[in-house]
């Protein structure tokens, strides 16, 4: 019984799961994986796109078919220990030649027959060297890597209408502020042209005043174009066709502030994508053994019953038949498939545990890149406030210096102008980094599927 036992039993291989945040030392087993989404985006707003994205997206509609194809090969695994069966009907007509069956003349054989048959016919392959096991525990592997694959199309499909929606947020105020910009640069061109007239100053600082007002103005078209760019691809998240699309603004916006990431040993149990990444070298541990089982015999029984007889008016009379066979069939040569095959397999299996490893080792990258993102951004935030206070004071002294010190030359005026419009964007850019590292660790860690 011990030698029958061809396949092995699968257990978890041992890979690389701990230590995978670079410099934490964190010990918390709370994780922020465990939030739901609604719970994580306070945007009302944003939670509707995201529900509307989770019951239209196409991508996500595919990974439920997917599913259902899983569980069809599985029922057909499942199948895979009964016997077939199959029943037939047949009425066959013959004609033999005398001199072919090499009969006397003058026998009186007919040498016309007419044979009617019913008949059912079942064949069994016993599970002698575990194959239909190992085929149907592949198809449970294979079952379980699709609904893995559907949770991570949705964890995927969240952080990018998430990050679109704040892009989108971003570009808004951007393109506000650049307005605004605009505007006061038109006032700062009349200015000119006043102090032109009280000879304050000469044409050139007119001219150079209009060219910054231009400068300002001429991205706006830019920044639009993005916008209607941006829409356009969260309008095809949510399998809308191009359009418009309903939200707030980036200053209502109120980001968790107490980021959990757990240990990176929850990786294998929160992350859908590492979990299909096993349940895919799961299958192919068990398509190695299946094929290992092609070096052994094959032992099938057929059975097959009914009623067979030459007149149709005698059917049910004495005309009952059966046969049963049981047959034991051992590979000898077969041009080194099986051997192939197995070595095939072998490669395979080796190449999903290395794609699994790989996983693995990239999800603890992309935690640490999203975590190291938001505290950049934090820090940044902390001192673009400082740099913005001090660029607008510069303005308004440049400004004032201009209309009472002739030796204040506007070029002063347009290099402050110019460096606070770069970092109030650039502001509105920290911002949009701080809330999308947030979406980027929360799907980082697994989130957005339970």
């Amino acid at each position: 019984m011990a030698s029958c036992n061809v396949s092995k039993k699968y257990k978890r291989p041992d890979v690389t799961a701990s230590n995978l945040y670079r410099d934490s030392t964190n010990a918390d087993t709370t994780s922020m994986a465990n939030l739901p989404w609604k719970s994580l985006f306070a945007d009302t707003v944003l939670q509707g796109l995201i529900q509307e994205g989770i019951n239209n997206n196409l991508d996500l509609r595919t990974a439920v078919l997917k599913i259902a194809e899983s569980q069809a090969t599985l029922r057909s695994a499942k199948m895979a220990y009964f016997p077939t069966l199959d029943a037939s009907v047949q009425a066959t007509k013959a004609k033999s030649s005398q001199a072919a069956l090499n009969f006397p003349a003058g026998i009186g054989i007919n040498l016309n027959t007419t044979t009617y048959q019913a008949a059912l016919s079942a064949s069994w392959e016993v599970n002698v060297w575990g194959q239909l096991s190992s085929l149907k525990r592949q198809a449970v592997a294979n079952f379980l890597e699709s609904e893995a694959n559907k949770r991570a199309v949705q964890t995927q499909l969240i952080a990018d209408i998430a990050n679109d929606y704040y892009t989108l947020l971003a570009y808004d105020q951007q393109l506000a502020i650049t307005q605004q910009t605009v505007k006061n640069r038109i006032e700062d061109v009349q200015t000119m042209k006043d102090l032109k007239e009280g000879a304050v100053v000469n044409g050139a600082a007119v001219v150079q005043s209009e060219a910054n007002r231009y400068a300002a103005e001429v991205t706006i078209p830019d920044i639009k174009q993005s916008i209607r760019e941006t829409e356009n691809a969260l309008s095809i998240l949510l399998a809308r066709a191009p359009g418009p699309i309903k939200r707030s603004s980036i200053t209502e916006q109120q980001p968790l502030s107490d980021l959990k990431a757990g240990l990176s040993t929850q990786l294998l149990r929160n992350r859908p994508d590492v979990q299909a990444s096993e349940f895919a070298f799961r299958s192919a541990f068990e398509n190695t053994n299946v094929a290992h089982s092609y070096f052994y015999p094959t032992l099938t029984i057929t059975a097959e019953g009914g009623l067979s007889t030459l007149q149709l008016k005698n059917f049910f009379d004495n005309s009952i038949f059966y046969n049963l066979v049981g047959g034991l069939t051992q590979p000898i040569f077969n041009r080194g498939q099986n051997k192939s095959r197995y070595h095939i397999a072998q490669a395979q299996q080796a190449e999903a545990f290395n794609t699994f490893q790989q996983t693995i080792l990239t999800a603890g990258q992309e935690v640490s890149n999203a975590l190291y993102s938001y505290e950049n951004a934090i820090s940044k935030q902390q001192t673009r406030q400082m740099q913005l206070a001090s660029l607008q004071k510069s303005v308004e002294y440049t400004k004032e210096l201009l209309r009472y010190n002739s030796s204040t030359n506007y070029t002063d005026v347009l290099t402050s102008e110019q460096s606070l419009l770069a970092a109030q964007l650039s502001g509105v850019s920290d911002k949009l980094q701080q809330l999308q590292a947030i979406v980027n660790l929360y799907r980082a860690l697994g989130g957005g599927w339970k």
